[in-house]
């Protein structure tokens, strides 16, 4: 898995789940709930002091799921995930020392842009598959269509806002390789151990 690019990974799965765990023990459970219900591509952020040992841990114990980090925003995360055994790594933006610190690491990146500016400065650096964040605030499917018209060669992630609702919606755009959200992985089912509603959720989510 750590020979695929990123545009593997979004076909991989139309929904990326955006996973916050709190708790370790909750890590490698969650992930089997969502692989259960046909979702492989998992992205923990780094937003907790146990992301990366929950990466470590969904990693060794879940081999048919494609775990990644996501919120990177300092260079040295991405050698820290790559060690922990992710395959790829999101990032809210994108600067050049990220940029050269992903391809140093030899992890796979789908880099954040809002802007018309910022895609352009992604493609420079070679990336062209992309994650539009936020996507509600950044103009959303009317964003991704006038996007689709200078930048027809790059593929999208919108994340931030996306809904079981609107999902279907983005997903019809022929510039979104897939979507990333939070409905799939509630932090009350969680907390409760409801692996079974989880599981559920990603079964409505690989479905679409």
């Amino acid at each position: 898995m750590d020979k695929m690019n990123i545009r593997d990974i979004m076909r991989a799965s139309k929904v990326m789940p955006v996973i916050v765990i709190d708790r370790i023990e909750d890590a490698v459970p969650l992930a089997q709930a969502l692989v259960a219900g046909g979702i492989r591509v998992l992205e923990v952020t780094l937003r907790t002091p146990v992301a990366l040992a929950a990466v470590r841990a969904i990693a060794a114990a879940v081999p048919d799921a494609i775990v990644g980090v996501g919120t990177v925003t300092r260079p040295e995360q991405f050698a820290e995930a790559k060690t922990a055994g992710a395959v790829f790594a999101v990032t809210p933006g994108l600067t050049e020392e990220l940029a050269q610190a992903a391809k140093a690491a030899g992890i796979a990146l789908l880099p954040g842009v809002m802007t018309p500016s910022e895609v352009i400065a992604a493609l420079g650096w070679g990336f062209d598959a992309m994650k539009l964040f936020p996507a509600e605030q950044a103009g959303g499917m009317g964003m991704l269509k006038a996007m689709a018209g200078p930048f027809a060669d790059v593929l999208f992630c919108p994340t931030g806002g996306v809904t079981v609702e609107s999902a279907p919606r983005f997903l019809a755009l022929p510039n979104v390789g897939c979507v990333g959200g939070s409905w799939l992985v509630p932090k009350d089912r969680i907390a409760a151990g409801d692996w079974r509603a989880v599981t559920q959720l990603a079964r409505e989510a690989a479905a679409l």
